[in-house]
């Protein structure tokens, strides 16, 4: 559920993470501050407010521990922009692949969407108004509304002559009073006892089908959308029979369209994306490059000089307008493994100046994530299988072990973190799962005994571990 960034303190950032996340304290805290400041931010007097820098994080951590989550829950909470991006599909300018100003389109894109979708929220009475009144035009092509002549473009519904009544509803008397008999077809419209009806309609089809460019060559910056010039050169109308209830979907897409003032969706969305805006950096730590090394790792290190103008704050021209980075918020996360935060650029590195390491998770944490989240995974197995009609029934001491086995695979092969619980879980009820539609009516006891048997022999035999779980 989205709340307005402004009723959110800290602390209750926090709490709405922990709701779906397990442990990274000074993960969630670190985030919840960064959020709590932009909000500081719009407060201060103008002149003041555009010297404020947010502070980029830095999320460091080994797969699977949440670091992706934290940043995917953030903009579900608050309503924020937000896009998710790899830093390694980017390439340096000259090469071919996407270029690093592409981040910052797609984010005005999300923005764009989901301002359009505010708008038509505001509009959908009288977008259904108007749709019900041309739903109606449709059914009674000779009965129009009252001092008004039938629509010349509407066409009267399959199977029916000129300006008689649909055949659906021929018990209906046509009334002396147009109005009567209008209402009467409303209330039966609004009933639902039409929606089978067959009608023809008209729709806008562009007459262009829409192309997209990858290249590195600058050419993205194009964003070139042939499927646009329909409406500059007048979309073609098509005549399209349906069903009144898949008519009433298109009219009223059409309508909600020209509602809507698409210029002011466009300013509200580009002025968003700059001030409430999160671009969330995953994998950073494959773009990091040791010194005195040559090859691939020159095009790396070109990737980071091309993204620290777009974190250091740019203009980027995107199709909907100019968009300043100056104060969107980035957060990059990476495993650094093979590297560290040190090997990144100096330049980068300050413009991240908040560093969170989050811990790796172990039994205590996996048992937890396995019931605790509002969504945890116990649930949701369960709920897949209750539609079934088969009932699991986890026994504690069965989920204490599933969170041993995971953690200890986890420390003889990869760590991958709580990614190893959707392996164990897959195997644990792979049995169930195929043959769920025999078993309808039946509760399933998940003990240690069955947990022993579907698991045992794999977790023992190191090596088979290693390709299975």
């Amino acid at each position: 559920m989205r709340r307005d960034l402004s009723e959110l303190t800290p602390r209750e950032i926090v709490a709405e993470l922990d709701r779906f996340i397990i442990g990274q304290e000074k993960a969630k805290k670190a985030v919840a501050i960064a959020l709590r400041n932009r909000l500081r931010r719009r407060r201060l007097p103008e002149e003041l407010r555009d010297e404020v820098a947010p502070k980029n994080i830095i999320m460091i951590g080994p797969t699977g521990v949440g670091k992706t989550e934290i940043a995917r829950r953030l903009s579900k909470l608050t309503g924020a922009p937000f896009v998710k991006v790899e830093a390694t599909k980017y390439t340096e300018v000259g090469y071919v692949g996407r270029d690093v100003e592409s981040m910052v389109r797609d984010l005005v894109g999300f923005s764009v969407a989901m301002v359009k979708d505010e708008l038509q929220d505001g509009v959908r009475e009288q977008a259904e108004q108007r749709t019900e009144e041309q739903l109606l035009d449709l059914l009674l092509p000779g009965v129009g509304k009252k001092g008004s002549q039938p629509d010349a473009g509407a066409s009267a519904p399959v199977g029916d002559s000129a300006g008689e009544p649909a055949e659906a509803v021929e018990s209906l008397p046509v009334l002396a009073g147009a109005s009567s008999t209008r209402e009467k077809f409303r209330q039966r419209l609004r009933e639902g006892k039409l929606d089978d009806k067959e009608v023809e309609i008209q729709i806008t089809k562009s007459q262009f089908p829409a192309i997209e460019i990858f290249s590195g060559s600058n050419f993205e910056e194009m964003d070139l959308n042939l499927g646009s010039l329909g409406g500059i050169l007048g979309g073609k109308k098509k005549r399209k029979r349906t069903t009144i209830r898949n008519a009433r979907e298109a009219i009223m897409q059409e309508e909600m369209d020209k509602l809507v003032d698409q210029e002011r969706v466009n300013e509200i969305a580009r002025e968003r994306a700059e001030q409430m805006g999160i671009i969330f950096i995953d994998e950073i730590d494959k773009i990091a490059s040791k010194e005195n090394r040559g090859g691939v790792d020159v095009s790396r290190e070109g990737v980071q000089r091309d993204i620290l103008p777009i974190v250091e704050g740019s203009k980027v021209n995107t199709k909907y307008g100019m968009v300043d980075t100056s104060h969107i918020l980035f957060i990059a996360a990476g495993a650094f493994h093979m590297s560290k935060p040190s090997d990144l650029i100096p330049e980068l590195q300050g413009r991240f100046p908040i560093r969170v390491e989050l811990e790796a998770l172990g039994a205590d944490e996996f048992q937890k994530i396995l019931t605790q989240p509002q969504n945890s995974l116990i649930r949701q197995y369960t709920e897949l299988l209750a539609t079934e009609g088969v009932t699991l029934e986890f026994a504690d001491d069965a989920i204490e072990k599933l969170s041993r086995i995971a953690a200890e695979v986890n420390s003889k092969t990869e760590n991958i973190g709580a990614r190893r619980l959707h392996t164990i879980m897959e195997l644990l009820l792979e049995e169930v799962s195929f043959t769920a539609p025999e078993l309808s009516g039946q509760t399933i006891p998940i003990t240690p005994e069955y947990v022993d048997k579907r698991l045992g022999d794999v977790v023992e035999d190191q090596d088979l571990s290693r390709y299975i779980l």
